[in-house]
């Protein structure tokens, strides 16, 4: 495919992601004009249209629409700084941290005791798992190491979400924790917004200006090295963004895999190979994808409910199998 110029193309999907956004307002299980319910919403009449665009349906296409924005943005900048097509934010432990943190909140009942429980479970999970990888990484160490310790980091808190659900006080306790790991954007609320908003937006401040160093870093460590890249800084700088940023969306819609990882490979050719311009795209392409799949598990018919977690590993695990093979004829 031939590169696309960045602001073409960043136009071209924010158009497309604003058509998007407007249809997931009128697509449910029973379609409501949103003109009319939008606008009796501003007048302050609670009529029934009113409350179901302002209390479920804006909710949760701004979840949708923040969430992937986010796994885009992310895995744009995990794969540009490892150098690797197939990496993804939770190769360095982020999501399975976040995850961790988030079903420690649940099983304790913190979450009750005030609203910022959950995300900052979230955060708190990520950052601890990202720091693990750091410190069993060694703070020069290469690609391969960091890998290697994120491999690591992920088993350990899948085993300890394991032991989690293994004690967990009553089957009801574990099909909730389940159910929420599956990952949905459904029966979100205003509320699930603000609280994955703060961690997002300081992850996504932090990933700006980072596009430079990911070019450099094409040209490999030394190179970067000469052009004045200060590697561990900039690891650490992506590590944190992704931690903040990843550990608030998880810690609301659950488990949501593969954006991450398609998105980017699908835009980079678009924007010629460049990390520093594949960020911004991805992050919008990222958050079409997350729409799109969310009104997908919305037209299943009534009585069939599949999480937009499941949707997006049927669609994105074959495309990962495809890279792998893909990646195994070039080197062969």
């Amino acid at each position: 495919m031939r590169p696309i110029h960045p602001r073409l193309l960043a136009g071209l999907l924010t158009l497309a992601l604003i058509a998007v956004f407007f249809v997931s307002l009128f697509v449910g299980s029973s379609p409501i004009p949103v003109i009319r319910a939008a606008r009796e919403a501003a007048d302050g009449n609670a009529s029934v249209i009113a409350l179901i665009l302002t209390e479920v349906r804006l909710p949760r296409a701004l979840i949708a629409l923040f969430s992937g924005a986010t796994l885009g943005l992310c895995g744009a900048a995990m794969q540009g700084l490892l150098r690797n097509p197939l990496a993804a934010p939770g190769l360095i432990g982020s999501s399975s941290g976040a995850v961790l943190g988030s079903v420690a909140v649940l099983y304790s009942g913190l979450g009750t005791l005030f609203w910022l429980a959950l995300p900052a479970g979230g955060m708190l999970g990520s950052l601890l798992a990202t720091l693990m990888v750091y410190l069993m990484a060694g703070r020069d160490a290469g690609t391969s190491t960091l890998i290697l310790a994120g491999v690591a980091i992920n088993s350990l808190a899948l085993a300890m979400v394991s032991l989690i659900l293994n004690l967990a006080p009553s089957p009801y306790a574990v099909q909730d924790i389940v159910l929420w790991m599956l990952g949905s954007i459904a029966n979100r609320s205003l509320d699930d917004f603000w609280m994955l908003l703060p961690g997002t937006l300081i992850g996504w401040l932090l990933l700006v200006g980072s596009g430079r160093s990911l070019d450099a870093l094409t040209l490999g460590e030394e190179t970067a090295y000469t052009l004045g890249v200060n590697l561990p800084r900039l690891r650490w700088r992506i590590f944190i963004a992704i931690a903040l940023a990843v550990g608030s969306a998880v810690s609301v819609t659950g488990t949501i895999s593969f954006i991450g990882l398609v998105i980017p490979h699908l835009l980079r050719p678009l924007v010629g190979f460049q990390p520093g311009r594949l960020l911004p795209v991805s992050a919008l392409g990222g958050a079409l994808l997350l729409l799109l799949a969310d009104i997908a598990v919305r037209l299943f018919p009534p009585g069939i409910e599949i999480k937009v977690g499941v949707l997006t590993s049927l669609v994105g695990a074959p495309f990962f199998l495809y890279l792998i093979l893909k990646t195994r004829r070039w080197q062969t």
